[in-house]
């Protein structure tokens, strides 16, 4: 009973679960450390402390919770049944950041550290399993998290920290952000095999302005390029159908439901004929982004300067 009332004289003011964290967090170790030796003297070598210093920590601690963790016997100590429980606790805690320190070191780690990279689904096939392939020559055991997204998205994550770099078009152009060119890719107005343009090799996109669309949903930026060298052509295209992937664009031209504005394909695909487009201009630009002045771990830097190394010649 006396010791609940001394407990509860002493209930810590602090309420708040972020402030209680912010006091309980530096002390955890010195209270795992003493627990551990069951002696002050001890634990303050092995910790490299001052006895003194490791002392008034574990009475602020009790004090900050409100409760009891030791029985004092003189120079050594014991755990309470309220220490016992508490320990637990911090044990699992203590562990959990020590395994979050060892997974970032080893991200880090100039030989085996990882990238995370994001790229738009039309570099999926072909593109960035080359560039993987040739980078690794050099750098075998780099780790990859590998994102495939539309580039609006790419940029939310590298804003959020999920991404270390992103290959996208078009290349951005933010305060936040970092980017280069590396190279441009040119558009092909894709139709059906059977298509009056079929046997054609070139064509003025104007030609098509009678024809039915299909494209990439609004916010990705083939299909911006889309609206865009349409309006340059004279014209706003009727879209019949809206996709996330250039291929399933692909096989909607094959069906016979429109035609499209897209890249080169990584492998030809039966059933469409895919034309030059003469005017106007049919590109997109590819660059490689990341958060401006966000510091770079060595495995990222190697990465980037390998991109970087590729303007020009990016694309197969």
């Amino acid at each position: 009973m006396e010791h609940q009332q001394r407990s509860a004289e002493r209930l810590s003011p602090y309420s708040d679960t972020e402030d209680m964290t912010m006091l309980l967090a530096p002390r955890l170790a010195y209270f795992a450390g003493v627990a551990r030796t069951e002696h002050v003297t001890r634990a303050a070598q092995e910790l490299g402390v001052p006895q003194s210093t490791l002392s008034r920590a574990m009475v602020r601690l009790e004090q900050d919770l409100g409760v009891d963790l030791f029985t004092r016997h003189g120079r050594t100590v014991s755990l309470t049944p309220a220490g016992r429980t508490f320990l637990t606790s911090v044990e699992r805690a203590l562990g959990e950041v020590q395994r979050a320190a060892d997974e970032v070191r080893a991200d880090a780690d100039p030989t085996t550290g990882k990238v995370a990279f994001g790229f738009l689904h039309t570099m999926g096939a072909e593109t960035v399993p080359g560039l993987l392939q040739a980078f690794r020559v050099d750098h075998p055991r780099i780790r990859f998290s590998l994102v495939q997204n539309y580039g609006e998205a790419m940029i939310e994550k590298l804003r959020a920290g999920e991404l270390d770099l992103c290959l996208t078009s078009p290349v951005p152009d933010a305060p936040d952000l970092a980017a280069r060119r590396l190279d441009e890719q040119k558009l092909r107005l894709v139709v059906p095999a059977d298509h009056p343009l079929a046997t054609r090799r070139r064509v003025r996109l104007a030609e098509a302005a009678d024809e039915t669309f299909v494209t990439l949903e609004p916010g990705y930026g083939l299909r911006r390029i889309t609206d865009d060298v349409c309006r340059e052509a004279g014209f706003k295209p009727r879209i019949a159908f809206e996709g996330e992937e250039a291929e399933t664009l692909r096989g909607l031209v094959a069906a016979g439901l429109g035609v499209a504005l897209l890249p080169p394909p990584a492998f030809p695909r039966p059933g469409v004929v895919e034309l030059t487009v003469t005017a106007p201009r049919a590109a997109r630009e590819i660059g490689v982004a990341w958060l401006e002045g966000h510091p770079d771990t060595p495995p990222v830097a190697a990465f980037k300067k390998f991109l970087l190394s590729r303007r020009g010649s990016l694309l197969p």
